[in-house]
């Protein structure tokens, strides 16, 4: 197995919504085709950036489907069909598993608070349950309320099937904990944008990004460059790119990345409730960045 078994840039997928408030599927399958022609080397569908709460599963499946009937084998697809309810998360990554996908982003259980002993079970009895399909770990404590811990990433990452994390903790110390817990076969990716560049610097292999809609190819040059051991060429795009970060992260994601994408002259549409559209002194100041970088 690879150490970069999905690539290195893999966009988290914004769900385009139409004018009714309904999945926009055809606009979906253009974004789609269009991320992997701009820098990415595959998509992670229905996760966090695209509005995974608030999607029914049939509109799940659907996307996961024309999704892939667009892009063929241009790209690696990644479904997110993780629930806090364990059942719920096999029966939803069984389903998947029949399409044709490439793996399967397995969340963090949210609300209900698990003890690690708890965590451990849960991914590994969906691990088990579909042990055809790779498995990719989500851990965001921000949105979870809980942090799953290097020495049980280190536990799960001996499950066959489970070989990689999407790590959004934000904590290099736990980056650093987990990759000397776990085999070199086990990918650590990041799921912060601004944090690709240190993380790299600790062993991870690439990033499941939100700014990759708009600055892919950007992002993959940095990663490169660093894997070729050019790290002033590295550090100077994360920096030309930072405050671009800090935008696209400065209310709840996926807002601001939605409006951009719209800005650009996507017709990927509002959100659904309860997320809200950007406010307008923050839609200036994306606006403003977006001119500097040359995306407008």
């Amino acid at each position: 197995m690879s150490n970069e078994p999905f690539g290195k840039v893999l966009a988290a997928m914004v769900t385009p919504f139409a004018a009714d408030g309904s999945v926009d599927y055809a606009v979906a399958e253009k974004l789609a085709v269009h991320l992997l022609e701009n820098g990415n080397d595959g998509l992670v569908i229905c996760g966090t950036t695209g509005e995974s709460p608030s999607l029914t599963w049939e509109e799940e499946f659907k996307l996961f489907q024309v999704v892939k009937q667009a892009i063929g084998n241009q790209g690696k697809i990644i479904a997110g069909t993780g629930s806090n309810s364990t059942q719920e998360a096999i029966s939803a990554t069984q389903k998947a598993s029949m399409l044709g996908l490439d793996g399967s982003l397995q969340v963090v259980p949210y609300y209900n608070k698990p003890p690690q002993e708890g965590l451990y079970q849960h991914f590994k009895a969906i691990a088990q349950a579909c042990p055809d399909l790779p498995i990719m770990l989500y851990n965001v404590p921000g949105r979870t309320s809980r942090n799953l811990e290097a020495s049980t990433v280190a536990r799960l990452s001996e499950i066959d099937n489970i070989i990689a994390i999407k790590e959004a903790s934000g904590d290099l110390e736990q980056v650093c904990q987990i990759r000397r817990s776990t085999s070199s076969s086990f990918a650590i990716y990041s799921g912060e944008d601004s944090l690709t560049l240190p993380m790299l610097t600790v062993g991870a292999v690439g990033v499941v990004s939100v700014a990759s809609h708009i600055v892919g190819k950007q992002i993959q040059q940095m990663i490169q460059a660093f894997n070729e051991g050019n790290n002033q060429l590295a550090t100077k795009i994360q920096l030309q790119l930072f405050s671009l970060f800090k935008i696209l992260f400065a209310t709840t994601n996926p807002i601001p990345i939605k409006a951009a994408l719209n800005l650009q002259g996507w017709q990927v549409g509002s959100l659904r409730s309860p997320l809200c559209a950007l406010q307008l002194d923050l839609l200036e100041k994306l606006k403003v960045e977006l001119k500097e970088q040359n995306l407008l």
